[in-house]
């Protein structure tokens, strides 16, 4: 072993970085050792190698997952600022996001605090009745990505509503004709990856410039609808509670599912809320 060879352990006390953490990294190709003993796989690092090893922990304390941090390393070692600034902006939206779903989860929690011990009903006792009903066909601005629900729902709505606010909308007069609605096309629940469908029904001679923005017709279908008031983030209680009356008469729910949000956040308290959850169904055969 030469002088500047660094067995893991001593390495993994100069970094602060577990000797796991360090293997992890190895199988990566985020910090590859200088060398590796052929007959013991023994790892030995250099001193030049210390300077990455603290980069790679700063950015993983940040919350970079390890592609991100392979990406940040490698744009910074050709000096590609344009690809570093953009991650960090990445990031810090995101951490943005999470700092308001905890000022969210906050609420909630204080609320439950007053519920005599009740936590559990909060969200339950939130949700109509179910009830079958008839939804006719509509006319709607569709546009569809995949993605996880909160970032993806929240950036459809943002642009369906720009379109219709274009100049050209304006002077044509389009009309939204009803609240807005999120379809989603999966049979499972996705984290990320999610087949998400946001539609505005509309009526009026609309110009759409998006290629990925349609004009389309939402067919009639017959539905279990709940309506939940709350926050956003507990609306699977709507979801639970038509799926439990589903199972309860019989039925078969069908895809897209769809969620229709009968108020403005802007202009309610999250507590007013009001969601409406209808799951498509058919009669078992």
């Amino acid at each position: 072993m030469s002088v500047d060879q660094i067995p893991i352990g001593k390495f993994s006390f100069m970094t602060r970085l577990t000797q796991k953490a360090l293997r992890l990294y190895d199988r990566k190709g985020l910090l590859v050792p200088e060398a590796k003993d052929p007959f013991t796989g023994y790892r030995y690092y250099t001193v030049a190698q210390v300077e990455r090893g603290m980069k790679i922990k700063t950015l993983a304390y940040l919350g970079f997952s390890l592609d991100e941090i392979s990406i940040l390393l490698d744009a910074e070692s050709m000096d590609n600022r344009g690809v570093i600034e953009a991650c960090f902006k990445q990031r810090l939206e995101n951490i943005r996001m999470e700092i308001g779903q905890l000022h969210k989860i906050e609420g909630i929690l204080q609320g439950a605090c007053k519920q005599d011990g009740k936590i559990l009903e909060l969200f339950k006792m939130s949700v109509t009745e179910p009830v079958i009903k008839e939804v006719p066909e509509m006319r709607v601005i569709s546009k569809r990505e995949t993605g996880t629900y909160a970032e993806t729902i929240g950036k459809l709505v943002g642009e369906l509503f720009a379109c219709i606010s274009s100049p050209e909308n304006l002077r044509n007069r389009v009309k939204i004709t009803g609240p807005v609605m999120f379809l989603c096309h999966d049979e499972e629940y996705r984290e990320t990856g999610a087949d998400i469908e946001v539609t505005l029904p509309i009526s009026g001679r609309i110009s759409v410039d998006d290629p990925k923005m349609e004009i389309k017709t939402l067919p009639a279908i017959k539905a279990v609808s709940a309506i939940y008031r709350g926050p956003y983030m507990g609306v699977d209680a709507g979801y639970s509670r038509g799926f439990a009356y589903v199972a309860e008469n019989g039925l078969e729910p069908t895809v897209p599912s769809r969620a229709l949000y009968l108020n403005d956040p802007k202009e309610v308290s999250e507590e007013e809320l009001m969601t409406e959850v209808q799951l498509p169904i058919k009669e078992k055969a």
